[in-house]
């Protein structure tokens, strides 16, 4: 059952604070999920987060941190001093305690890793700061179970215990020869299944998924969605094991990239939020509506050029059917050019350009044929002749197959050029095709009609 944050709850939250009733701060966390506190954090006041962080256990504060608003989060850490924020990073899993310390400033990182007591733990955290950023090095925790192939599967089952009380969940054993380069994996079946003194290299399994440290994140978030893979082992380039990858960060990388396509359609330059400040909302929002502004100005130009049709009395109605164009461009541009980033993400564009665009072209006439009759009909009620007719609906069929293509294409080739297609699906597509469409529209009716 989700947690629900009640007004009462709040209430009754402050005034155990303002009465420093320590004990009954704590029962009242005692038998709640570190999401649905760190959900309480981000409602409190910041003096009372502040407060509620420095009293609770490190073991269950260690995990708040890592769930909370990241601006939160910036500001309870430079509220807690070096030795404190190394008490909540002793407990953490070294992937997320590296994102957390790589969140502080150099100076400070120094200061909190030299406040670690347990000394591999800081060196394994060092290790993953040194990563690139969006890499699988960056994104692997060194938590893992593995096994050496000499070993038997008694002493192997004794050194499992050992190791599994550092890993909160055992998702795979990793078989590794003396040099420590990943030879495959153990079956916890075949394991328990195996005599004492077998061997493990009589037993594992020598074919499994891995990837390179240097691996994009994204490029891992496929790899792991493709093989249903709840954990996958990270190596370099000697094929040495260095870490694993868990499903929890892959959905955390899946989400941030969703966030960032999701932005980028709708016109957004930058990840805003919409508790941030005027500024980055301003700067987040500007650089596209310029574009929009832009592209709106040349859809004037282009009409300027058509000023005759409006200055004939038979004709001037062609200028009431101009915001429909554009709005169907727009409209056909933004589905095809999203279902193609859609494709592109989850790696399904296969085959040649060609097949794809006799694909999207009869794709476009089916629904230019349908459209241009509904319009037709629409056009014939309102008394219009039928040369009037037929250049709106011919018009209307050239702009969305023009709108389709141009929908297909651009994410195609901006993904070939190594530049997010997401970009495709906003205000580049449907300024792009509000003046395609505008200029196709009156090019059409104006030999159509002979004006």
């Amino acid at each position: 059952m989700a947690f629900d944050i009640t007004n009462d709850f709040l209430d009754n939250l402050t005034d155990l604070i303002e009465s420093n009733n320590k004990t009954a701060i704590h029962d009242l966390f005692e038998d709640h999920h570190y999401a649905d506190i760190a959900e309480v954090l981000d409602e409190v006041d910041f003096d009372e987060a502040v407060y509620i962080i420095k009293l609770l256990d490190s073991e269950k504060t260690s995990e708040i941190l890592t769930e909370l608003d990241e601006d939160i989060r910036e500001k309870i850490l430079d509220n807690l001093s070096a030795k404190e924020i190394a008490r909540e990073i002793g407990e953490m899993d070294t992937d997320d305690a590296a994102d957390i310390i790589g969140e502080l400033s150099e100076e400070r990182q120094r200061n909190v890793i030299s406040a670690l007591k347990d000394e591999e733990h800081a060196a394994d955290i060092k290790e993953l700061l040194s990563y690139d950023d969006n890499s699988a090095g960056a994104l692997m925790g060194k938590e893992l179970v593995k096994v050496y192939e000499t070993w038997t599967v008694a002493g192997c089952m004794r050194r499992i215990r050992a190791q599994a009380k550092e890993v909160s969940r055992v998702h795979s054993i990793y078989v590794v020869d003396k040099q420590d380069k990943l030879m495959g994996r153990l079956s916890l079946k075949d394991l328990i299944v195996a005599k004492n003194d077998q061997k493990i290299s009589e037993i594992y399994i020598d074919k499994v998924d891995f990837v390179n440290v240097n691996e994009d994140d994204e490029e891992v978030a496929k790899i792991m969605s493709k093989y249903d893979l709840e954990a996958i082992p990270v190596v370099d380039d000697n094929n040495i094991l260095l870490g694993r990858i868990t499903i929890d960060d892959i959905v955390d990388v899946l989400k941030e990239e969703a966030d960032k396509d999701y932005q980028l359609a709708a016109g957004l330059t930058q990840d805003v939020e919409a508790d941030d400040t005027v500024y980055q909302l301003v700067k987040g929002r500007l650089p596209w509506l310029i574009l929009g502004l832009f592209g709106s100005l040349g859809a004037v130009i282009i009409m300027q050029n058509f000023q005759t049709i409006m200055e004939n009395p038979e004709y001037k109605a062609l200028f009431f059917f101009t915001p429909l164009i554009a709005a169907v461009a727009g409209n056909v541009g933004v589905q095809s050019s999203a279902i193609i980033v859609q494709g592109l993400a989850n790696d399904l564009i296969k085959g040649s350009l060609w097949s794809r665009l006799l694909k999207e072209i009869a794709i476009s006439l089916i629904n230019g044929l349908l459209l241009s009759i509904i319009i037709t009909i629409f056009t014939s009620i309102l008394g219009f002749h039928f040369s009037f007719s037929l250049a709106i609906s011919i018009s209307l069929m050239s702009v969305i197959i023009i709108a389709s293509l141009i929908g297909t294409f651009v994410p195609i080739i901006l993904d070939k050029r190594g530049i997010d297609p997401a970009l495709a699906t906003g205000p580049f597509i449907t300024t792009s095709n509000d003046i395609f469409g505008i200029l196709i529209y009156f090019s059409i009716a104006k030999f159509i009609l002979g004006i």
